[in-house]
């Protein structure tokens, strides 16, 4: 997957997420600032999700030559879902909790070293490997099984909601360790007995997968902090090889619990998915530092 130059684009859209980890006003005012210092005229900052990520369509329309999107790993999977199909260049920015994707395409370095990249050269691009299924793209990763209820543990503690919190991280617990274990349908592919958590993730040479096990609540409670922080390699797993496709399934006949770039979808009994190329040119700074 080779760079290519492509025109220095100056007139940006910006799409930030009042709710993302790092993403409060003055930062995004902060960002505007280092993107205008840069040569980059922010004429439309969007905010996500009251009002929706633009369409191929209305960049279009507008004359938009670069789209920029500040925020968690959730908000990057919307936008550039919606901006698949059009010809320019989107830069993703870490303005979330763990900010995979940005890492990937800039490496673990803070926003403004990002944008001080971009100045005085052309953006460079290129279209990373990703995960497809039946709900469209994955960019960072998918869990699939029980254990994805720890999400909604993650939720309570965004919003400070002790009570919730406490009954979520029970609730959390209990379906891990009782919930309709996920299994990878490929030979050889780990525990006879199927999982608490499955993780996929696109790498250049194929999709990775984890398989997450517990055997005691304390390895329940150990694993739902590691999925909770998305550091899934601090939870004790199986590694389950790399695979141009994964099929993943629930032999119970109950919908598996499903996240997609840490984001809530309706998983079926099975799941299948799929080693691709991103249909969207990012920006990438990784050899301008």
């Amino acid at each position: 997957m080779a760079n290519r130059d492509i025109p220095d684009p100056r007139k940006t859209w910006l799409v930030c997420n009042a709710a993302s980890g790092s993403n409060d006003d003055a930062s995004v005012a902060e960002l505007k600032e280092a993107l205008e210092q840069a040569g980059f005229h922010v004429e439309r900052t969007i905010r996500f999700p009251d009002e929706d990520a633009p369409a191929p369509e209305a960049l279009d329309e507008a004359g938009v030559t670069l789209l920029v999107t500040f925020g968690g790993d959730g908000t990057t999977h919307s936008v550039v879902a919606r901006a698949e199909g059009w010809s320019g260049p989107v830069l993703v920015l870490p303005g979330g909790t763990m900010n995979l994707l940005a890492k990937r395409m800039h490496g673990d370095v803070p926003v403004a070293d990002i944008v001080g990249r971009l100045g005085g050269a052309d953006l460079r691009t290129r279209r990373p490997t990703v995960i497809r299924s039946r709900h469209g793209i994955g960019l960072t990763g998918v869990l699939a099984g029980p254990g994805t209820v720890w999400n909604e543990v993650r939720e309570a503690m965004r919003a400070v909601n002790i009570l919730e919190f406490v009954a979520t991280t029970r609730e959390a617990i209990s379906q891990s360790a009782n919930g309709p274990r996920v299994f990878c349908a490929q030979a050889d592919c780990g525990r006879e007995d199927g999982y608490a958590a499955i993780t996929v993730n696109p790498r250049d040479d194929g999709l990775e997968a984890n398989g997450f096990y517990a055997e005691s609540l304390a390895d329940y409670a150990g694993q739902g902090i590691a999925l909770l922080n998305r550091n899934f390699r601090d939870g004790p797993h199986d590694p389950l090889g790399k695979h141009e496709r994964l099929k993943l399934v629930c032999p119970e006949g109950e919908p598996m619990g499903l996240l997609i770039d840490g984001e809530p979808f309706d998983g079926g009994t099975e799941e299948e998915f799929y080693l691709a190329t991103c249909e969207v040119d990012l920006v990438t700074t990784l050899d301008a530092s």
